[in-house]
């Protein structure tokens, strides 16, 4: 195989086919990444059983061929060399990169042993790149990061006819976010998907500046599969099995009491007031008719407070919350103002979850479709 190519070209290839690559793997030979070349197309590809992640670009190819090698140790080679063409020859077993004034010389690894990528099922539906990039990185930062339940690491992506909803928990907080997505379907049973957050971030994040992603549900119940494609990028992940908590039906109907606020000035005083705190532990938020309170009880040695402006409707409400869980859902409100609403319980004297949502101005309610219920400590006494 021999070909020449541009360097940032192929760096940004090699670095897409390893993202989602394990750092540590039994298997030393799912650490390669595939190379491809033929006609005016070199394709790069990973596959680690459980994530793929396939690119193509175009390359002057003077020989076609198929070599594989270290996915990581390429990905680092790519990213330093210098500013000219890079030209790759194989002979046997060795793999000859060359670019400017550097040269490297790499072993190839068996091409034979390999695993033949997922076969992609087709498309279910079609949604813009930006829109699915926003609502990734707001609701996945409420996935599970605790392995001993599989089933909440992964984000609930549900999908009807015109619209998609992810839906993430760590038994603490529930984040949803709507968007509108062309399926083309009228009438047909909803579908559900459970991707493993990690690799949805990064589809999130590699695909944000494209026009639309094309999005593929698949498989059997053995093997379930969803695909992402766009911009001769494609990444495809095994779906995570079991049945998703019905965490939609935590989120009240109405509710009566709520305080709006900058969502810029809360995460100020949040982030100031909670230094003074030991970890783990929760702010006390008082909300009356003169603002809001934040207090924060950390040790003998330190204590902390802040008030700030904020309008009240209903009822003046004292709860407790961690304020790096409270911080993640202003983060992702993407909104000028936040409504921070008070659901109630059956004990009148212990309050409910808050749910955030944003806001545009004081008055008018935000309509992203963003949801972030967040469960209170118990009060501080």
């Amino acid at each position: 195989m021999k070909f020449e190519v541009n360097r940032d070209v192929f760096s940004e290839a090699v670095s897409f086919a390893v993202k989602l690559l394990p750092q540590r793997t039994t298997l030393p030979i799912l650490s390669g990444v595939l190379i491809h070349a033929e006609g005016d197309r070199l394709t790069l590809s990973s596959f680690d059983y459980e994530v793929s992640a396939q690119t193509s670009i175009t390359a002057q190819i003077d020989e076609p061929g198929t070599v594989l090698v270290s996915g990581r140790l390429l990905n680092d080679i790519a990213s330093r060399l210098p500013n000219a063409p890079v030209a790759f020859t194989t002979e046997d077993t060795k793999i000859s990169v060359t670019c400017g004034s550097a040269h490297f010389t790499l072993l190839s690894m068996p091409v034979e042993e390999y695993p033949t990528l997922p076969e992609i099922g087709p498309q279910t539906g079609v949604i813009p790149g930006d829109a699915f990039s926003e609502a990734v990185s707001q609701v996945a930062v409420a996935a599970s990061r605790d392995d001993v339940t599989p089933v909440i690491t992964g984000v609930q992506l549900e999908v009807g006819d015109n619209d998609l909803s992810l839906i993430a928990t760590d038994r603490y907080r529930v984040a949803v976010r709507t968007i509108a997505w062309d399926s083309g379907r009228v009438g047909s049973e909803p579908l559900h998907a459970l991707v493993p957050a990690r690799t949805l971030q990064e589809v999130g994040r590699t695909f944000g500046s494209a026009s639309t992603v094309s999005v593929s549900i698949s498989g059997t119940s053995d093997r379930e599969l969803i695909a992402f494609h766009a911009d001769d990028k494609t990444v495809t992940s095994l779906l995570i099995k079991g049945n998703y908590p019905p965490v939609r039906r935590l989120f009240p109907e109405t509710v009566d009491d709520h305080a709006v606020i900058n969502t810029a000035e809360l995460v100020e005083a949040v982030r100031r007031v909670s230094l003074v705190l030991e970890r783990e532990a929760a702010l006390r938020f008082s909300f009356s008719v003169d603002g809001l309170t934040l207090e924060a009880i950390g040790s003998e040695q330190a204590q902390a407070s802040e008030s700030i402006s904020a309008l009240l409707t209903g009822e003046e409400t004292v709860v407790s919350l961690k304020p790096a869980f409270l911080l993640d859902g202003l983060n992702a409100v993407h909104s000028e103002f936040v409504r921070i609403s008070f659901t109630k319980t059956e004990n009148p004297n212990k309050p409910g979850p808050v749910l955030l949502t944003g806001q545009t101005s004081q008055e008018a309610p935000a309509t992203d479709g963003y949801r972030y219920l967040l469960q209170p400590n118990l009060l501080l006494r």
